[in-house]
């Protein structure tokens, strides 16, 4: 027997999800930890699982091994410890560490966390990456700026996502930002040059530090400029042929990036940027499943489910490489402003032209609070063989429908 302690800090829809499909796997008895209270916990996955153990914080590597231990004790032992968030992923190494746990060490979670060591890992390797400096104080940013130039982002060296990202483009608008959030010693700032070209992910699967799969994604646009535009509603498009030369670029450099920041078994989330001149630069990398309904987008392409594969590879260390069946796209839902949603335009039009083609949607509900997010209100997910279909249904999507919000 398997005895699995899967850690979910918050009780959250996708966060369940995964923790079913592992409760789920044969030979497995599984434990999970969470800070939420336990009745949350739905019946059926309450059923299916061994323990549910509550903690005060489940983010904290003490009372995380208190509980590892105390689960060990009644289980016999713990065979895997892991859970999908990204803050969760030092804690979770440090626990393993000091309970000799198989999986990712401390010095591969810092990695992958600390977006600032990230890049200078993968620069040491000779991956291409944004030039950058991890600031303390203001005149680190000022120096920054005028070596490189502008336009500049500036994000916490543990954000994921776009989220407290922010684009500067001349002087003035750095002193205002400085000026909100100063850097310091116990709270630094990493300052990057702003790179162009086409943003894109690159997810992955390794195996005992072995490439097994990867999957291309597209952005239209980036996240960081739908977050600066709320008109904006961002799409993300997985094309069905990933193998062709257009993507050599960061097919060469992925693999020896993964290697470089110490990656074994695993399902990554890569973004990078192709280019004007067609080179590629690797923006970020996560040692988790991506976000975003990405792990849904990956199970319509490839006509699995991808939250089982996770599991079984992280619990199981197995992992079939699934053939790419279908081009699928994601149009987010978001709301222009902020407060409510009051209604949803175009939703007629949209079902009767596209209707054929969806394969999943969430729509906002009247009341639903704005996300704040790219991510949005909601979304339609769409998949169909032919990937300029996908794109170009995704293109009408967003001109059909609007989210309404209201104070």
């Amino acid at each position: 027997m398997v005895n699995v302690v899967f850690v979910a800090p918050f009780l959250l829809e996708t966060t369940l999800r995964f923790a079913s499909v592992t409760a789920d796997l044969p030979g497995v008895r599984t434990a999970l930890i969470t800070q939420d209270p336990p009745e949350k916990v739905p019946p059926g996955l309450a059923s299916r699982t061994a323990v549910i153990h509550r903690v005060r914080n489940a983010l904290d590597p003490r009372e995380l091994e208190t509980a590892v231990r105390s689960l060990a004790g009644g289980l016999g032992g713990v065979t895997r410890l892991f859970g999908p968030l990204e803050q969760l992923q030092v804690p979770l190494a440090q626990v393993r560490e000091s309970l000799g746990i198989e999986g990712m060490d401390v010095v591969t979670a810092h990695n992958f966390r600390d977006k600032d060591r990230m890049k200078r890992v993968l620069a040491r390797a000779g991956i291409p990456v944004a030039r950058h400096v991890l600031a303390t104080d203001i005149g680190a940013v000022v120096r920054f700026a005028e070596d490189v130039g502008y336009p500049l982002v500036l994000k916490p060296p543990a954000g994921a996502g776009a989220r407290n990202t922010v684009r500067v483009d001349d002087g003035a608008r750095l002193a205002e930002i400085l000026r909100l959030m100063p850097p310091r010693a116990n709270d630094p700032l990493l300052v990057e040059e702003f790179l162009t070209g086409d943003e894109r992910s690159f997810d992955s699967v390794f195996l005992r530090g072995e490439p097994m799969w990867y999957s291309v994604s597209e952005y239209y646009p980036t996240p960081l400029k739908v977050m600066e535009n709320d008109w904006i509603q961002w799409c993300v498009h997985l094309p069905r042929e990933v193998d062709g030369p257009e993507y050599d670029g960061i097919r060469n450099a992925a693999a020896p990036a993964l290697r470089a920041l110490g990656l074994g078994t695993g399902l990554t989330h890569m973004e990078w940027f192709r280019r004007p001149d067609g080179s590629v630069a690797v923006s970020e990398v996560a040692a988790r499943p991506p976000g975003a309904q990405f792990t849904t987008l990956l199970s319509y392409a490839h006509d699995i489910d991808f939250y089982r594969a996770w599991a079984r590879l992280m619990v199981l260390e197995e992992f079939t490489p699934p053939e790419r069946k279908y081009s699928v796209g994601a149009a987010y839902l978001r709301g222009m402003g902020a407060g409510r949603v009051t209604a949803v335009h175009g939703l007629e039009q949209a079902q009767k032209e596209l209707g054929g083609l969806v394969a999943e949607a969430r729509i906002p509900k009247p009341g639903q609070p704005a996300a704040g997010t790219y991510e949005g209100e909601g979304y339609v997910i769409l998949r169909h063989p032919d990937s300029d279909t996908v794109r170009e249904a995704l293109a009408r999507v967003v001109q059909l429908v609007r989210v309404e919000l209201s104070p």
